[in-house]
């Protein structure tokens, strides 16, 4: 048409943000936790009562009225509004998405553990398909992982992640109503995880003492999180050996070495 012209492909429509380069830490931080501690948006994210679905994601009732005569389907109170589970809060995200131009699946799962060995770790270690690297990748996953995990003080609960934030997706804009910039985060590749894996890209996004005091202030550091950031970012050198070669294999290998 006259606005998009006749090609085939896709297009996104976004928000236009002026930013700029005044970036207060602090400011991000503080953003930042509130954002990983907000109540997920996503009923599969937060969890509880949800209608009950059939093995294809169906709603249940509703295919149990199609077979039957027709007539709607209660949950025995009289309100019509089907059958109803209780579910775990699960991580992933609606949609598949791209982590750079690597795939990036996403299919809920009700166990962070599983999410992140099945839909992160295995996924980008079997892009690369190298023998030494999936060699060294079984101990990790089967036992170091676990350990790790079960490490922290608390329940892992879904927390909405940007996925990619290193310095090159944070700037700051000014606010209209009060004059004041603030921090502002782009070009994600969003899913619902533990909050700390967030920081496997923080290897290139020059976070300050200002930005952690604030973030901390919010969402308190974990036992154990110093050896769970290095197995987060084994993420994305992994994706970035599969995107960009062997210069990032030696990061690769280490972190696998170090949990061996």
């Amino acid at each position: 048409d006259e606005l998009y012209g006749r090609q085939q492909g896709s297009w996104i429509l976004m928000d236009f943000i002026e930013m700029t380069s005044r970036l207060s830490q602090e400011d991000l931080g503080t953003r930042l936790a509130l954002m990983h501690a907000a109540e997920p948006l996503r009923d599969e994210a937060r969890g509880g009562k949800r209608r009950k679905k059939d093995d294809d994601g169906n709603d249940a009732a509703a295919a149990a009225a199609e077979e039957g005569d027709g007539d709607e389907v209660g949950d025995g109170d009289g309100d019509g509004d089907g059958e109803e589970e209780d579910r775990p809060p699960q991580f992933g995200f609606q949609v598949e998405n791209t982590i750079g131009a690597t795939p990036q699946p996403n299919g809920w799962m009700d166990s962070w553990l599983a999410f992140y060995r099945d839909r992160r770790l295995l996924h980008q270690l079997e892009l690369a398909g190298d023998a030494k690297l999936l060699r060294l990748a079984d101990k990790v996953l089967d036992q170091r992982l676990p350990e790790l995990l079960e490490g922290v003080g608390k329940e892992i609960k879904p927390s909405i992640l940007h996925g990619d934030l290193w310095s090159g997706n944070m700037a700051a804009t000014r606010e209209k109503r009060t004059g004041l910039d603030k921090a502002v985060i782009f070009d994600p590749a969003c899913y619902y995880g533990h909050s700390e894996a967030e920081f496997g890209m923080s290897w290139c996004a020059n976070f300050t003492e200002q930005f952690w005091g604030a973030y901390r202030e919010i969402v308190p550091e974990e036992p154990g999180w110093k050896e769970r950031w290095e197995l987060y970012k084994l993420y994305h050198y992994l994706n970035h050996f599969n995107l960009f070669g062997s210069s990032y294999y030696y990061q690769c290998e280490d972190i696998l070495r170090k949990f061996n």
